[in-house]
């Protein structure tokens, strides 16, 4: 079997409403798909982090910088093409563009040995450590309001999610420390006590402003504080880790095993994120996680973009083993994007229903089961929002 062709699909459409996290405000949603077609009509899906200009930008790598180097290859020598790919681009970028399209071909060469396999990935991975997992749902994105305003409306989408059926919530932040503060006080005061409350500042805050607020999420009994700091200011994490009680998260934005390799052994991290479609894709992600694990620190995926993305991530959290160990393991989660992402909802062919699984599951999804990726996307939905 060989590779005959590797396309690009950046797929956007408008929001209705503008939306924001503390670096910007966007208007458009957008996905990158990757597809590599075999000579014996075997067919892969993966996807590259990164939206709007960055897809852009990544197509161009995909089609013409890493297409050339794989073609005539055989699919299922994953890591061969894997490190091939990787040093021939290791003087033009050992992180960010060149990872996230690497990443993307990657994940359709394993959904390909699903396929052929007749197995879900998580098969050829090992073997699945769970057949269920937990969902937390990511939204109270901001809005260009008063802070007045926007807290309410944290309380009442984040009551919404509760009542959705969701046990645990991811809120932004990013308005400023004490308009901050005021935003997660409104969401713990909507959905009161029990419900499981993360906070994300996409790498806002200095250190001091960082503790500033992390001193008021542990009052305020927040599970963990997502990139609170800039993500090359690993003394910054470590120093958060040390002096809050809150739990610290982050990793999104780290690359490889090399980059992930330094992140861990400054001990910075309670929990890290991977996210698999940037990091150098699910090749990469096993040794990334190798190494967590390694330190003993647990995981929970970093998930972004289509519902390509999202099938390759439940593949994996059923994949990774309890850490430590024990009659009740600690276990990871599912971030699901509760905003308007029409790439999640209509882009299956079989929907992934995971609001409705939710709902009817005490807040749990099941693992797909289905060979390679367990899901195939709409080429009709593909070519509907494709604008390159």
């Amino acid at each position: 079997m060989q590779i005959t062709r590797v396309r690009s699909h950046v797929l956007q459409y408008d929001l209705s409403e503008k939306l924001g996290y503390s670096q910007q405000y966007y208007t458009k949603r957008s996905a990158h798909l990757v597809r590599i077609d075999t000579d014996e009509g075997i067919t892969g899906w993966g996807e590259c982090f990164g939206p709007g200009n960055i897809a852009i930008a990544n197509k161009s790598i995909v089609e013409r910088v890493i297409q050339p180097l794989v073609l005539g290859e055989d699919p299922l020598d994953r890591d061969v093409i894997w490190h091939k790919c990787y040093n021939l681009l290791r003087d033009h970028g050992q992180k960010g563009m060149p990872l996230q399209a690497l990443s993307g071909i990657d994940i359709a060469l394993w959904d390909i040995a699903g396929k052929i396999a007749g197995l879900p990935i998580h098969k050829l991975i090992g073997g699945s450590h769970r057949s269920e997992v937990s969902v937390y749902g990511y939204g109270m994105m901001l809005r260009p309001e008063h802070p007045r305003e926007l807290a309410a409306r944290f309380r009442d989408e984040a009551k919404a999610l509760q009542e959705k059926g969701f046990t645990a919530i991811k809120m932004k932040v990013g308005a400023g420390q004490k308009n901050d503060i005021s935003l997660v006080e409104a969401v713990r005061d909507g959905i009161g006590d029990d419900l499981t409350l993360m906070v994300d500042a996409n790498h806002c805050y200095t250190t001091s402003e960082a503790f500033y607020v992390g001193h008021a999420l542990e009052d305020l009994d927040v599970y963990w504080f997502e990139e609170p700091v800039a993500p090359e200011d690993h003394r910054g994490y470590r120093e958060l880790r040390e002096g809050l009680r809150v739990n610290i998260a982050g990793g999104e934005a780290e690359y490889s095993r090399w980059g992930w390799l330094q992140l861990l052994e400054s001990r910075g991290l309670d929990i890290a994120q991977p996210e698999v479609c940037a990091l150098g894709g699910i090749t990469e992600y096993l040794r990334v996680l190798a190494l967590c694990h390694a330190h003993f620190t647990p995981v929970v995926n970093h998930v972004w973009g289509s519902a390509v993305a999202l099938a390759a991530n439940l593949q994996l959290l059923a994949s990774i083993p309890p850490l430590p160990g024990g009659l009740y393991p600690w276990e990871p989660m599912l971030e699901f994007d509760t905003t308007d992402n029409r790439f999640i909802e209509d882009l299956p062919l079989t929907p992934l229903d995971i609001k409705e699984q939710v709902r009817v599951n005490g807040g749990k999804v099941n693992i797909p089961t289905k060979p390679g990726l367990g899901m195939e996307p709409d080429q009709e939905v593909i070519e509907q929002y494709e604008i390159t």
